[in-house]
């Protein structure tokens, strides 16, 4: 959640490229924004509620200046204003913080400063400038925190009296120092600098970093700290639309190339290589994750099922930590993220190590928290994703875990996997816009399902509810009669999905209850069935039962995408939402 980007370098066009940071950085979510640069030696500020584009109307880019630090933020304390914006200034210390202070009320009664927002962050700027007055020392003042306060928070900080040097320091919330022969950049994740280089230093919890002439980066003891310069694995073309509209459909059509990428790191003619790690020793599966995480767990967890015999659990991130555990040394916690830094998932990770139970990370971005706490760690291989709704790493997240299982039910013949593109391709020419027509308008949808069939119903439900605002629910089909089946009125909007043969005639079952009463049943299905018991029907190829969902997904993706569309709504931004969830 939120975006820092902070620069310093020589040439005078810091403000530009923060500017282009946050730009970058957008997807992640937000809801306002704001710059702090400094000029003859004193720190401007300027923020706005709304757009990056609202900010650089307020700004001459072109304004010299080799410090800069920006924000984009997602209100947590006090609500979306300007005032309310980064950066935040008292004194000397102006700040850009991701995350939540927990003891700002504390903190408050230590401070003498008028405050002018509601934030916890301008809490927290008055308290370092109040740690540096007493000892005009900022390693000592950022060393400090480490005690001083409680939650989390990634800093970026320019101080009026030192005005060539850039501070950072991070607990909990990642932050990144990057760098080039000429510039360094201070940022949230690589999106921001990638235009710029591929060269980065991983800062650690509680790790502090100065920037002036060159690089200082200290532990909490202010120890000096050798570092190993890592190199990003992405390009900026990750992060352009290469003539698409939105980033979704792009990373849609990016779906075949990541299935491409994991077949190629863990199978060799399509057998399993040493990349795919042995789990022979476990008798159980917790999933933990969060959204469409635990939806792609849900999903998994049936082949896991039918197909290793496995027994497995899955459980919510924001659940799991307050739920008593019956795991034992046969068990293997596997926590799904994107990011890696999905916070409730983290501190799960983090109670399962202290349990002393062994755990599995499956994410996508390399070095990332999540993957670097985790006993193990595989990575999905999906390349950046840009749009907030999960596409191609939901895809990627259920491949893997399906090729996890079939590893431990002693599978070896995975050759159907590479028809899965061609198949892909297929989808993809499918008109979705004609469906999506039927149910743009309408306030309320419902996607119907069983085994298999309901967790890709969840994942459906909640593509077409985060882009295009309608009220969707997903359920069990069998469920539907007992109460919810009150809900449905003329021409309401009920997918159905049918993947699993052995549950066709229940599911058809349900879908004729719901087209009885006036609903627009539109039937999703991988298999050759007909019947005069739905409006529409969305076929898609038919592989087998553990790779048919993925097929599914791609076509629930597409029509979620177009229903949004219509709706004319912002696909990649979609409102109060935000990629990467770091706040618990």
């Amino acid at each position: 959640m939120c975006g820092i980007m902070g620069i310093i370098n020589k040439k005078g066009n810091a403000i530009k490229k923060v500017i282009e940071g946050l730009e970058k950085l957008e997807y992640r979510g937000y809801d306002s924004c704001g710059i702090a640069f400094l000029t003859a030696n004193k720190i401007e500020t300027i923020k706005t509620k709304g757009r990056v584009k609202d900010l650089k109307e307020l700004i001459d880019t072109d304004t010299k200046s080799n410090i800069a630090i920006g924000h984009t933020r997602w209100a947590t304390h006090g609500v979306a204003s300007t005032i309310n914006a980064h950066p935040h200034t008292v004194g000397d210390i102006t700040i850009v913080h991701n995350g939540i202070i927990e003891n700002y009320k504390e903190l408050s009664e230590n401070i003498d400063t008028k405050l002018l927002s509601e934030t916890d962050t301008e809490i927290l700027c008055a308290y370092i400038n109040k740690l540096y007055n007493e000892n005009h020392d900022m390693l000592k003042t950022l060393a400090k925190l480490k005690t001083d306060i409680k939650g989390s928070y990634a800093l970026a900080i320019i101080n009026e009296d030192e005005p060539d040097t850039l501070y950072g320091v991070r607990k909990n919330i990642p932050l990144i120092l990057a760098k080039n022969d000429n510039e360094y950049f201070l940022v949230s994740d690589m999106t921001a600098a990638l235009k710029y280089t591929n060269k980065f230093y991983l800062l650690e919890n509680d790790e502090i970093v100065k920037i002036s002439d060159k690089e200082y980066i200290y532990d909490s003891d202010l120890n000096l700290l050798k570092k190993e310069l890592l190199t990003f694995e992405g390009t900026s073309n990750d992060v352009m639309l290469k003539g698409y509209p939105h980033f979704m459909l792009k990373e849609i059509h990016e779906e075949p190339m990541v299935i491409n990428n994991i077949l190629s790191y863990y199978l060799t003619d399509g057998k399993f290589n040493e990349n795919m790690p042995e789990f022979k020793k476990y008798k159980n599966i917790y999933f933990v994750g969060c959204g469409s995480a635990s939806y792609t767990a849900d999903i998994a967890k049936k082949v896991f099922e039918n197909y290793a015999n496995i027994k497995c659990e899955v459980f919510l991130a924001s659940e799991f930590r307050y739920q008593k555990h019956f795991y034992d040394k046969d068990t293997l916690v596997v926590f799904i993220s994107q990011s890696g830094e999905t916070a409730d998932t983290l501190e799960a990770l983090r109670i399962t190590k202290s349990d002393g139970i062994d755990t599995l990370a499956i994410v996508n971005v390399v070095g990332s928290s999540i993957a670097r706490e985790a006993g193990k760690v595989l990575y999905i291989k999906a390349g950046t994703e840009i749009a907030v709704a999960t596409t191609k790493a939901f895809t990627a997240q259920y491949l893997l875990l399906t090729l996890i299982a079939l590893k431990m039910a002693g599978i070896n013949d995975l050759s159907k996997f590479y028809k899965i593109n061609e198949a892909l391709e297929t989808v993809f020419a499918i008109d979705f816009q004609k469906y999506a027509e039927k149910i743009y308008t309408k306030k309320d949808a419902f996607f119907i399902g069983r085994g298999i069939d309901y967790g890709l119903c969840e994942e459906g439900s909640l593509k077409l509810k985060e882009i295009s605002y309608i009220n969707s629910s997903a359920f069990a089909s069998g469920e539907l009669k007992h109460g919810t089946i009150s809900l449905i009125e003329k021409d309401t909007p009920v997918m159905g999905i049918i993947t699993d043969e052995n549950l066709a005639l229940k599911t058809i079952s349900n879908i004729k209850e719901v087209h009885a009463r006036g609903a627009y049943s539109l039937f999703i299905t991988s298999l050759d069935i007909d019947g005069d018991f739905y409006d529409d029907k969305i076929k898609v190829p038919h592989i087998n039962n553990y790779i048919d969902p993925i097929l599914i997904v791609a076509s629930l993706q597409l029509l979620a995408y177009n229903v949004a569309l219509l709706k004319g709504e912002d696909i990649d931004k979609p409102r109060n939402l935000a990629k990467s969830v770091t706040v618990e």
